[in-house]
């Protein structure tokens, strides 16, 4: 009777050992079913790329389709993702600090002048520094310069106002020249940032001179005078200085 003990004792435990592996295998499958589950419970991580939102020009325009056809300007003209340009003269004491700023900014900073008080195109200009100073007045004069642009001409201002400059802006200049006690003016090649710097200036100054006592406000002066040289009328000022320039060099050659 012993002996039938022990061997039903050790069936006993063979019969459990084989059903343990088993009885894994099943807690095994149980638990990736219920992991499988859980999955599909779950909400699934969304892997969009982040789209980064484009800072326009005046909350309005873009500059990233802006196209610069003069290479030679091309590294000079910019523009800074800020809605409203101002560095705040933060560059100022940086060597070439011009090539780091916004071209809207200089245009700015280029109409913020107190007068000439002498003739400027047989017209005199005395503003007694309205505009010294005063960039936030000037700011809301280009954003409502750069409306009428659109409005008129169904573009972009900013793509307006480049081709404005790169019509604007000389090629030639001339210089005065000493030599045996005779001096005379030699034609002369001009810098791209000279260029750019000229252009701004005469287009700055046409729209001073188109607001000076006139019913004109300083945008729509502005404005007519961005439009015209954009489509290099000679009724533009800013032709006509660059013109004139290049007339005077080719005499002088």
């Amino acid at each position: 009777m012993m002996i039938m003990a022990e061997t039903d004792v050790n069936e006993i435990k063979d019969e459990a050992v084989a059903a343990e592996p088993q009885q894994g295998q099943e807690a095994q499958q149980v638990s990736e079913e219920e992991q499988s589950a859980r999955r599909r419970r779950l909400p699934q991580k969304k892997t969009a790329s982040l789209q980064i939102k484009e800072q326009l020009l005046f909350e309005k325009y873009s500059v990233n389709d802006v196209s610069v056809n003069d290479q030679s300007l091309a590294n000079y003209i910019l523009f800074t993702k800020r809605a409203y340009p101002n560095i705040f003269g933060r560059r100022k004491f940086q060597s070439y600090y011009k090539s780091h700023i916004s071209v809207i900014e200089r245009l700015m900073n280029k109409l913020m002048r107190g007068g000439t008080g002498k003739k400027i195109g047989g017209r005199v200009i005395r503003t007694e520094g309205r505009l010294q100073g005063k960039k936030l007045k000037v700011m809301h004069s280009v954003e409502e310069a750069f409306d009428i642009i659109n409005n008129q001409t169904k573009k972009n201002p900013v793509q307006v106002l480049v081709d404005a400059l790169e019509n604007a802006a000389p090629i030639e200049d001339t210089t005065r020249v000493r030599y045996g006690g005779i001096s005379y003016n030699v034609a002369v090649g001009i810098s791209s940032q000279r260029r750019l710097d000229v252009a701004i200036r005469n287009v700055a100054t046409a729209s001073l001179m188109g607001a000076f006592q006139n019913r004109k406000t300083l945008a729509q002066a502005l404005a007519n005078e961005i439009i015209t040289a954009s489509n290099n009328s000679p009724d533009s000022y800013a032709i006509k200085k660059r013109q004139e320039a290049e007339r005077i060099a080719k005499r002088a050659r």
